[in-house]
């Protein structure tokens, strides 16, 4: 079935939120008296879940990776958020995209009220029928859950759906709950990431992805 509603990644699909993201993470890092690397070192942080990132990356326990978490919203609410930018060729392509009948939302695993307020900052807000996110108490942060949370959200059902992203935990949570993935190449990911997930295709250039949805 051709999908009628296109779900959006924000960091790495929408928005190049690296550099405050990455600030945002050198500061939490920082306050726990951890010698944070170069800002490349930290790029696995641009996409999946902070607490997870923090376990992950650096071996936090639970309460140092909420501790770290709370560093981070610190920073990032004091303005990180907005360390960022709209990919060139992304307003474009959600202008063609609505005019040709898609229905479009976020599905971001940053939290929804930060993202919010993101997608207003940079006005493109218009584009989108619905955003959203994960919750604030970390309840829902799985990529599937927040896909899961979108199609409720809007009313759509897994075969009228597809996920654009650009990192594999948009691409596993898509299939987790049996939304097709496109992915994206400008991101943060790469070819070999998203292809090793399982991305049913990959597009370069916000152009080459609105000419493939519009192909299905």
């Amino acid at each position: 079935m051709k999908p009628s509603c296109i779900f959006f990644d924000l960091d790495g699909t929408l928005t190049d939120s690296g550099p405050g993201i990455l600030a945002s993470v050198a500061y939490a890092l920082r306050r726990l008296g951890v010698e944070s690397p170069a800002p490349e070192k930290l790029r696995p942080f641009i996409g999946p879940p902070l607490l997870w990132s923090f376990g992950h990356y650096y071996g936090f326990d639970q309460d140092k990776s909420r501790e770290a978490l709370r560093l981070y919203r610190e920073y990032f609410t004091a303005g990180g958020m907005f360390e960022n930018s709209v990919y060139p060729g992304i307003p474009e392509a959600l202008e063609k995209l609505r005019a040709a009948g898609f229905r479009l939302a976020v599905a971001t695993a940053k939290p929804e009220l930060f993202s919010l307020q993101i997608i207003r900052h940079f006005a493109l807000d218009g584009y989108f029928e619905a955003v959203c996110g994960a919750s604030m108490d970390e309840t829902r942060t799985a990529k599937a859950d927040i896909i899961r949370y979108a199609m409720e959200t809007v009313s759509v059902k897994a075969e009228e759906s597809l996920m654009i992203g650009d990192r594999e935990h948009d691409v596993l949570g898509a299939k987790a709950v049996g939304v097709g993935c496109l992915g994206v190449l400008w991101g943060y990911g790469g070819r070999e990431e998203l292809t090793k997930a399982g991305a049913d295709a990959l597009a370069e250039t916000p152009e080459e992805m609105t000419e493939l949805i519009l192909g299905l």
